[in-house]
């Protein structure tokens, strides 16, 4: 579903939870009523870095003058608001930020699963100092606590995207028929769908264990979340590649629903940092 959900109600409303009572009480009901989209804007290059982020504010006036650019912000096209992280001068900081300041520019962007997202440019903008969501220079804590909700939240969409892609082409192969037999019946195709059948059941493990982690507040929580994130990756990517193999060339068509899982995997694959960039935060946690 092409649903704001996950960048406003999400990833924003849980870093707007640490802003002062006035901004709570402007977006959050609205965010909750579905009033208002608000789009969280950290990512500046081809991949997910929140560490290497190079938008900078500036101290002007009573308030900030900021000036990057942003990729990857999802909804930012038709956001009523949007968060950015940018360097302060002993920090992380982030800004509420109307898109209709003087200075922003908004360029649309269709993603490979028909949902949108958007690229932000910021020219010397003026925002005041009540802009500021928590506190100047400690940003950093607010938007990890964001990111690693979002990032559980991805990884179930992963884990749900390729088990409904496994569960479409198990009911495939019950009716298929080739050579006067059931697909299903043929052993090579029974032992991938095993095979699949048991990464799917291990990512789902995996999520349950990162929520459950995030729930209870645990000191590694985000590193539970990378194993999660990172895990139901490479399984969902499994399960789309091989439904589309063991449904054949029809698979490929767009009168079966599994290549539509198969874009929506390859954007979550993406969204808030690959296996790769989760399994490198485990490597480097870990002293490697």
């Amino acid at each position: 579903t092409p649903s704001p959900f996950l960048g406003s109600g999400v990833l924003s409303a849980t870093v707007l939870k640490g802003g002062s009572a006035a901004q709570q009480a402007a977006w959050l009901p609205r965010i909750a009523a579905g009033e208002a989209i608000v789009s969280l804007a950290v990512d500046e290059g081809a991949k997910h870095a929140p560490s290497r982020i190079a938008t900078v504010a500036e101290r002007s006036g009573n308030g900030f003058k900021l000036n990057g650019a942003k990729g990857f912000v999802l909804d930012g096209h038709v956001a009523d608001a949007l968060i950015v992280a940018a360097l302060t001068e002993n920090g992380l900081t982030l800004f509420l930020v109307d898109p209709k300041t003087a200075g922003v520019e908004v360029e649309r962007t269709v993603m490979v699963d028909a949902h949108n997202a958007a690229r932000v440019t910021l020219t010397d903008v003026e925002v005041d100092a009540d802009a500021v969501i928590g506190s100047v220079d400690g940003g950093e804590a607010l938007l990890e606590g964001a990111l690693n909700l979002g990032r559980a939240c991805v990884a179930a969409s992963l884990n749900g995207a390729g088990d409904q892609a496994f569960q479409t082409t198990m009911a495939y192969l019950r009716t298929r028929k080739q050579f006067g037999k059931l697909i299903g019946e043929f052993q090579a195709l029974q032992h991938r769908s095993a095979h699949l059948f048991s990464e799917i059941e291990i990512a789902r493990a995996a999520v349950m264990g990162a929520l459950t982690a995030l729930d209870a507040g645990r000191e590694n929580a985000g590193l539970i979340v990378s194993v999660a994130k990172a895990k139901a990756g490479r399984v969902a990517e499994l399960a789309v590649q091989e439904a589309v193999q063991m449904h054949g060339g029809v698979g490929m068509t767009d009168e079966y629903d599994v290549g539509l899982f198969m874009k929506r995997v390859r954007v979550l694959n993406e969204l808030l940092g690959d296996a790769g960039f989760h399994q490198e935060r485990m490597a480097r946690a870990q002293g490697f």
